[in-house]
């Protein structure tokens, strides 16, 4: 018996020696014992609309956000400027800690739309997938054993309420397990992402100070489409314009002026063959000249990447792709012109044997570096005289049309540029390399996605690297009918953001 004090504290010796080893064996011993009051919190949160428009309720998200982190002993506050949505904002250093590490999250959300099979806001459990036979389960089945392929349905569950309970509940976690985090957290939940950031700059400017950092952690998206893990390095950015193109001041019959009055239809789509082929090429001359060119390590990322293309055709009943059925994440890494749709004149029930007066398209052109909004409209417009035509960008008057044979109205929008932080920083290669613990597995690291968001501020301003680590799952129906999150995501999302503050 008198040996008892000396086991003890050698059994405890080493008790703390295997959490040093394997801190996640502590992280998903608290998440297996708390499972239902993680998702608890998730619904109490996703119950709350969060239209960034709907000002009353955008405040009471940002309200419950805050009582979230101040539950946790984290200092809150909520950056405002003018009448925008706030950011919610945490701080919480490290005794001893030398970096600041940031993570980022939106907690506004698109609008529901139609289609939803139960009411957005109303937070579901179901055992799987709609589209795969899922069904509807009791909130009370959380009493027992949670299968990890259940799936949350609720309108943000992704997109990215999801998200800021992972980060909250890893931080729990390593509390729980005696750990404490290496470097001192931020957190930046935004009010107004999904409304376009349109104070985003302004916030990041008044508040400067307050957000120095080493590192920014973006916890937007989704995984790759084969489930792996996924860290993502930057963001096309985008630019759209409207074009008007002109025809008779007033509808004509088209059997008495069709081949001699000109349709204003068919004069547009001829100007955009001219833009782009048949294969997705831009043909505006000069259009790729300025194409950062990717270097060694984002070309090796891009080659291990797994090829889900042919599944993506089949699913979406695709014969073919452009460019020959080139990969589709080669294809991200160039600027691209969209055509985002096409007016005039009427079809079906509504067409007329009649030239029309006007006809309009909308187009956006997704940007890379280093190719600027800027530069894409010196170009087309240069191109576009180059087809003959005058440009004007208001509406024109009789006289100008009189004047001018080929004639198209531009109404350009902002934009903003792309953004891609290096793979090769230290911060680049840690971060791959502590989510692969988390993981255990080989994950998926691309240079961009091929969406937009107007990341560039963050390094305009601020001038810290910035990186995107998704953890929800790639069918989630982000910004769609029936928006879910699958459990297991979550799940690994938690033991992600535990590594990232314990490692970094």
């Amino acid at each position: 018996m008198r040996f008892r004090p000396l086991v003890i504290a050698l059994a405890l010796i080493a008790h703390s020696v295997a959490f040093a080893a394997d801190p996640l064996d502590g992280v998903r011993q608290y998440r297996l014992a708390h499972e239902k009051e993680i998702l608890t919190e998730l619904v109490s949160l996703l119950e709350i609309p969060n239209v960034a428009r709907d000002r009353e309720n955008i405040e009471r998200n940002a309200a419950h956000l805050t009582a979230m982190l101040e539950r946790r002993g984290i200092e809150s506050r909520l950056l405002r400027v003018g009448d925008a949505p706030p950011v919610v904002f945490g701080k919480l250093d490290v005794p001893g800690a030398t970096r600041t590490v940031v993570f980022y999250a939106h907690y506004d959300g698109q609008p529901a739309g139609e289609g939803w099979s139960s009411d957005p806001w109303t937070p579901v459990l179901r055992s799987g997938a709609l589209d795969l036979g899922g069904k509807d389960l009791p909130w009370s089945a959380l009493e027992g054993a949670i299968d990890p392929e259940w799936r949350v349905y609720a309108r943000s569950a992704s997109d990215d309420k999801g998200p800021i309970i992972a980060m909250l509940a890893a931080l729990d976690a390593l509390r729980a397990a005696g750990l404490r985090p290496s470097v001192n957290l931020r957190f930046f939940f935004e009010g107004e992402e999904e409304a376009g950031s349109d104070h985003l700059g302004a916030i990041l400017e008044k508040y400067r100070d307050d957000l120095e950092a080493d590192l920014w952690l973006f916890w937007d998206g989704p995984v790759h489409q084969s489930r792996r893990g996924q860290v993502v390095f930057g963001v096309r950015g985008v630019v759209g314009v409207e074009l008007t193109t002109y025809g008779p001041a007033r509808a004509l019959h088209s059997g008495h002026y069709g081949n001699w009055a000109p349709n204003p239809a068919s004069l547009l789509a001829t100007l955009l063959s001219s833009m782009r082929d048949a294969e997705g090429r831009v043909l505006i001359d000069g259009f790729y000249d300025q194409v950062l060119p990717l270097g060694e390590t984002e070309r090796k990322a891009l080659a291990a990447i797994p090829d889900a293309d042919d599944d993506l055709r089949r699913s979406l009943a695709l014969g073919g792709t452009e460019a020959g059925n080139a990969r589709l994440v080669d294809r991200l890494m160039l600027p691209a012109l969209n055509i985002r749709g096409i007016e005039s004149g009427g079809v079906g029930g509504e067409a007329r044997n009649a030239i029309p007066t006007v006809a309009r398209a909308s187009i956006d052109f997704r940007l890379v570096p280093d190719v600027t909004p800027a530069i894409v409209r010196d170009l087309v417009e240069k191109h576009i005289r180059a087809e003959g035509y005058h440009i004007v960008h208001d509406e024109p008057d009789a006289e100008a049309r009189r004047r001018y044979a080929k004639i198209v109205r531009l109404d350009w929008e902002d934009g903003y540029p792309a953004l891609r932080t290096p793979m090769d920083l230290p911060a680049s290669r840690d971060v791959i390399a502590v989510i692969q613990e988390a993981r255990g597995e080989t994950i998926v690291a691309i240079p961009n996605l091929g969406g937009s968001l107007p990341l560039y501020l963050f390094g305009d301003i601020l001038g810290a690297p910035l990186i995107v680590t998704p953890i929800v799952n790639h069918d989630n129906n982000q910004h769609a009918a029936d928006e879910n999150l699958r459990i297991r995501n979550l799940w690994d999302g938690i033991d992600m953001a535990a590594l990232l503050m314990l490692r970094l």
